[in-house]
């Protein structure tokens, strides 16, 4: 590789560490990646399952307004919901 090539693959590891939730700053710890870990394994120890969907703008609106109220965030409010639609746990 030329010194060209070099350049061009930090720039493209520096943009992909921005994307990745901005890492790529000079003395970052390593913290925040280690929480998610800790999260992952509390949340399978739950039994929880990540489950993505797309809904509209205006009801996801309208469900981040209710998780600020409610005491367990989004994944207890949105339980919540399922469970008092019909859907069992």
């Amino acid at each position: 590789m030329n010194k060209f090539q070099l350049e061009q693959n930090k720039a493209f590891k520096l943009a992909n560490d921005l994307k990745q939730g901005g890492r790529a700053r000079v003395g970052a710890d390593d913290a925040p990646k280690a929480d998610r870990r800790e999260q992952r394994k509390l949340d399978q120890a739950k039994g929880l399952v990540p489950f993505a969907c797309k809904l509209d703008e205006k009801l996801v609106k309208q469900l981040k307004e209710r998780a600020e109220t409610h005491e367990g965030g989004m994944t207890e409010a949105l339980a919540e919901l399922l469970v008092a639609a019909g859907l069992s746990r």
